[in-house]
This record gives C-alpha cells, sequence and structure tokens, in this order.
C-alpha cells in the first residue's frame, strides 16, 4: 500500500553614511590618502564583515526544523520521517512523450528521483535535519540544509524549468505499469532570497486501485542555507499548511542564521 505520503541594515545604514561624510571631507582637503581615509574605510567595513551569517551547524538546522506548533490543524510529528518512499513515485520516464527529447525527460527522471530520495535541492554541503508530519493519511517532510552555492543557484534553475518541461509526461514502473505525472508552478509567499513551489500529480495504481497522489513542492533559500518541503498524499493537499510551513519555517531559519534561538510560540511572529 501506497503511502502518502542583519538584521543589520538599520545599524549599517548610519555606520555606511558616516563613512561616505568622511571620505568626502577628506578629498575636500585634497588628502587622498592619510589616515583619516583608512580610518574611513575601517569603519565601512567592519558592519559588513559582521554582516555574513555564520555556517549552519547540526544544532542550528535541528533548531530550524518546523514544529507541530508552527503548522495548522492535527498534524503529528514521526520518528520514521527519513525511511518514507512512495512507490507512485517510482518510475522510468518515457522519452518519447518529450518534442525536445532526452533532455527534458532527463530532467523530468531527475524530479522523480529526487522527490522518492528526500533531496529535491541534491546533496548538501554542509549540515541538515529533516523532520515529518502526518495529519490522517496525508504527510509533510520538510529539511532544512546548507549547500554550495553554485549548486544551490543551479538547483533553483532547474526547479524553475520543470513546469515548462515537465507539464505532462508518461513513467512506467518495473511491472509495465504507467503513470501519469503533471507538474504545475505553485505560488509561495514572499520568503526568503528565493523561492520555487511546484504541484506535482501522479496519476496510477495502488494496490491494483486506480490512486492519484497530490504534493506541494516548496523550495526557498536564505543566503546559502535552504529549506524544502513536501506535502500531500492520496487524498489531496492542505495548502494552508505548505504556506505556514513557508513562513514560519523561514523565520525560524534566519533567526537561527542571526544566532537567536526561535520562538516555541508561532504566534509571536505575528
Amino acid at each position: 500500500m501506497t503511502h502518502r505520503p542583519p538584521r543589520p541594515y538599520r545599524v549599517l545604514a548610519p555606520a555606511l553614511a558616516a563613512g561616505v561624510l568622511l571620505t568626502t571631507a577628506a578629498c575636500s582637503d585634497g588628502d587622498d590618502s592619510g589616515p583619516d581615509r583608512a580610518d574611513t574605510t575601517r569603519v565601512s567595513s567592519s558592519p559588513l564583515a559582521q554582516a555574513s551569517p555564520a555556517p549552519l551547524t547540526p544544532a542550528g538546522a535541528r533548531a530550524a526544523l518546523v514544529t507541530e506548533a508552527d503548522l495548522e490543524d492535527d498534524w503529528n510529528q514521526v520518528k520514521n520521517a527519513a525511511t518514507w518512499r512512495d512507490s507512485l513515485l517510482v518510475g522510468k520516464v518515457d522519452v518519447a512523450d518529450f518534442l525536445t527529447g532526452k533532455a527534458d525527460a532527463a530532467d523530468c527522471q531527475k524530479l522523480l528521483d529526487r522527490l522518492y530520495g528526500d533531496d529535491l535541492l541534491g546533496k548538501p554541503s554542509g549540515a541538515s535535519a529533516l523532520t515529518g508530519f502526518e495529519e490522517g493519511a496525508s504527510r509533510l517532510l520538510y529539511q532544512v540544509a546548507a549547500y554550495d552555492r553554485a549548486g544551490l543557484d543551479s538547483s533553483f534553475s532547474w526547479l524553475r524549468s520543470l513546469p515548462v518541461k515537465c507539464d505532462q509526461f508518461t513513467a512506467t514502473d518495473d511491472s509495465g505499469a504507467e503513470r501519469t505525472v503533471q507538474v504545475t508552478e505553485r505560488s509561495l509567499p514572499e520568503e526568503g532570497d528565493a523561492r520555487q513551489g511546484l504541484r506535482v500529480t501522479v496519476r496510477g495504481t495502488s494496490g491494483g486501485e486506480p490512486a492519484t497522489l497530490t504534493l506541494d513542492v516548496a523550495a526557498v533559500r536564505v543566503g546559502t542555507d535552504a529549506i524544502t518541503l513536501t506535502n500531500g498524499g492520496l487524498d489531496g493537499v492542505d495548502g494552508d499548511s505548505t504556506e505556514q510551513a513557508v513562513k514560519l519555517g523561514t523565520a525560524r531559519l534566519k533567526d537561527v542564521q542571526a544566532g537567536r534561538t526561535p520562538s516555541a510560540d508561532p504566534g509571536e511572529l505575528d
């Protein structure tokens, strides 16, 4: 049976303004190399150096995970989320479905493989943490991880291309059973530095009966860290929970990056 699944800117601005004034004063005196100019450089660059967040640690990744209190409705946290796999996501993409052939088919195959393997953005380059929640027959899988910036940018570009490249295609499992897969764009709250949402629908059979797996898929980048989630199951998707997880999850990650402890009460963020 298929399982279903910094605020530094206000401080920084006056310092930068002071640096500009000092520099202007030095230039007006005709002295481009004196001690005043050197001191100005130190004043304006020091806050910038402090603005970069520290690398994500394993403890920080765990602290940035959403909790039951962050999600609406009756989601319950589980202990076995790392073992979740949905067999409807297993299949070989039919290249014949694609006008542009193997290139687009390979991108769609990567989507299925990464959804099944819980590595939507590829393998993390640093710390990571994962948790999962159940509500009835629906599942919400949530991950926080650190990535290589170039690889992260590439993964987001790939995600943005999928609603066009993979709008509808066929995948066949080892028994020859076919699944019809549809991928559309899913809007997300304006959180983080970049974001991409998808709605993935897989129609096939489960236990010999017709079945439709529907998933919200979301990724949000905050610096070189990112959150990813999949939410849904055979009974559909609770879209409000997707948006809640994105909003509060991004806030939690920003708190961790700033050296703060995320609030245990999501109501404090309102």
